[in-house]
């Protein structure tokens, strides 16, 4: 079986630390903002974590379609490979025909 081509990590747009620092930048960002137009810090609270939960949600989903499209291409690379032999021609092995001729094992 031929393995995909191994994807670097770091290169994901799901890569945690770049995606955990980035959230805390946005959050940052969004607290300071809802505490400017609102005065109220019960009120940035709560819509900072409700904001944080909504991130979470969609970095969660990013991460299923990451791993969908990866097992998608695994198993298309799986059956391209086996259409060239069907049945129980997958299964039979490949023996050299030398090996059949008597005194194969002499050199």
């Amino acid at each position: 079986m031929k393995r995909t081509q191994e994807t670097r990590w770091r290169e994901s747009p799901a890569y945690g630390p770049r995606f955990f620092l980035s959230m805390v930048f946005a959050l940052a960002a969004f607290a300071v903002v809802t505490y400017l137009s609102s005065g109220s810090l019960a009120t940035t609270a709560i819509q900072t974590l409700i904001c944080a939960v909504l991130i979470q949600i969609g970095y969660f989903v990013a991460v299923l379609f990451l791993v969908r499209r990866t097992a998608r291409a695994r198993k298309a690379d799986f059956e391209g490979g086996a259409r060239g032999a069907s049945g129980l021609d997958k299964t039979k092995t490949q023996v050299p025909v030398s090996m059949n001729k008597p005194g194969h094992s002499q050199s």
